[in-house]
Parts: C-alpha cells; structure tokens; sequence
C-alpha cells in the first residue's frame, strides 16, 4: 500500500508528514503541484530545486505534477490513480472544512484513505507543537493587505505567535496570511541549504526569492 503525504514544504505539512511517519512507519512520497511551467509551486511559490532539498534530507522522493489551477482537480486524481490507488493520503488541513472535503472527494475517487493528523486541533496549539518538536521555518510570503511585510525572512518562533494574536492576524496562517519554508528539524538530516533573495510582489503577497 502506497503511502504519500500532499507536501507544501511548509509548517503544516511538515507536522502532518511527521505524525504520518509515527502512525505508519514510512511515507513513500511527497507530492507537490506546481504551475503549468513548472518553475514555482502551486502552494508556496517554491522552486522544485528547493523542494528536492527537502525531499533529500528527509529521505522521501518527491513526486510532482504541473498544472493549470483549472486543471488542478483533474492533474491530482491523474496523480492518485498513477501512484497511490487503493493507498494512503496525509494531508495538513487544521480547520478549513471547504478543503477537507475536497481532499476527501478526490481521494474517495481513487479509493484512497485521507488522513488528517492535524484537523480539528486548536491553530496556537499546532504551531506550538511544531516549535517544540525542534523543527524551524522561515516566513516567505505574506499577504499584502496585512501590511506586515517587516516580518519577512524572520524564523517563526513564540515571540512572533504573540505579535500576530495581538495584531488581529491568524497565528497559523491558513486563510494564506503567510507561508513559511522548513529547513530543519527531526524530520530531516540537516539543515537544507538555501540563500534569500530579493523581496518580489506575486499575487497578492510579497514573497522572498529563496534560492
């Protein structure tokens, strides 16, 4: 039985991947969508060079597709019946019901398992949780409307917890708020190499060019 873990290289999948390994012993894949060029993710804007780095030194091959976001449905049921039909899914999902519906349709298409380590937690105790496993993640977009782009390129920590409740912002990001990149914990070897770029704008957010 297959087992993949729907992989964004931030701080939610990472947990997710993490409680995946302790409940089955292994995960086979990660899987990532990218943009119809597939130069950047679909979730994060991450290069696949960056994600392989992870993949690396968590010993997990990583499986990608590319995808229009109007083709996006069909690339991942495409993905599900190559690689995982009859297996397992993990996903990171906390609360966003919309989401976790739609992972369980497409799965159900396949007759894959959804499993989601995370859902149904309170969003403080997750990130609290990740903190203290030792893993670490930089912030690499946040929404322009938020105003708070002095918070790029900063490691998510306690301290920042507090500032985003006290300024009104989702601790945990999942409306999109922010997005972070993990590059260390006990998930992985090492530390997974990377440089920060420039700041750019895309979509809506200002994002750090990591490379």
């Amino acid at each position: 039985m297959s087992i993949f873990c729907s992989w964004s290289g931030g701080k939610d999948s990472t947990l997710a991947l993490w409680y995946g390994l302790k409940m089955f012993g292994k995960v086979d894949y990660l899987f990532t969508m990218f943009s119809e060029d597939g130069i950047h993710s679909r979730a994060h804007g991450l290069t696949k060079e960056l994600l392989q780095r992870q993949s690396n030194s968590a010993g997990i091959p990583l499986m990608t597709k590319s995808s229009s976001w109007e083709q996006y449905e069909n690339k991942f049921l495409e993905f599900l019946k190559e690689s995982v039909s009859g297996g397992t899914g993990i996903f990171g999902d906390i609360d966003l019901e919309g989401h976790k519906e739609w992972v369980e349709n497409v799965c159900r298409a396949q007759n894959v398992t959804a499993v989601e380590p995370l859902w149904g937690r309170k969003r403080e105790e997750v990130i609290k949780e990740f903190l203290d496993l030792g893993f670490k993640a930089k912030i690499i977009s946040i929404k322009k409307e938020l105003n708070i782009e002095k918070y790029l390129g900063i490691d998510l920590n306690y301290n920042l917890i507090e500032e985003f409740k006290n300024l009104g912002i989702d601790i945990s990001g999942e409306n999109g708020e922010y997005h972070t990149f993990v590059y260390a914990g006990p998930l992985f070897k090492g530390e997974v190499r990377f440089e920060v770029g420039e700041i750019i704008e895309r979509e809506g957010v200002y994002a750090l060019s990591l490379r």
